[in-house]
């Protein structure tokens, strides 16, 4: 899982008072990347499950209403 990167390119923002200023990203300001790391775990597994079970199902045959053919 790759974390977003910062953009570093100068970007066009307001004060709080709602003057116009430039806003420059400076060093490394990544997310942790430990909390997008589980859902896409989850969906990992979930995968591989789902296709376990079809690889089964094409190999034995049948499924919720028995055998086919």
């Amino acid at each position: 899982v790759k974390p977003t990167s910062s953009i570093l390119t100068p970007r066009k923002t307001i004060t709080r008072a709602g003057e116009p200023a430039e806003i420059v990203t400076r060093g490394r300001h990544d997310p942790c990347v430990g909390i997008r790391a589980v859902p896409v775990g989850e969906a990992m597994a979930a995968c591989v499950m789902l296709d376990q079970f079809l690889l089964h199902r094409a190999q034995v045959g049948g499924g919720p209403r028995g055998k086919i053919g």
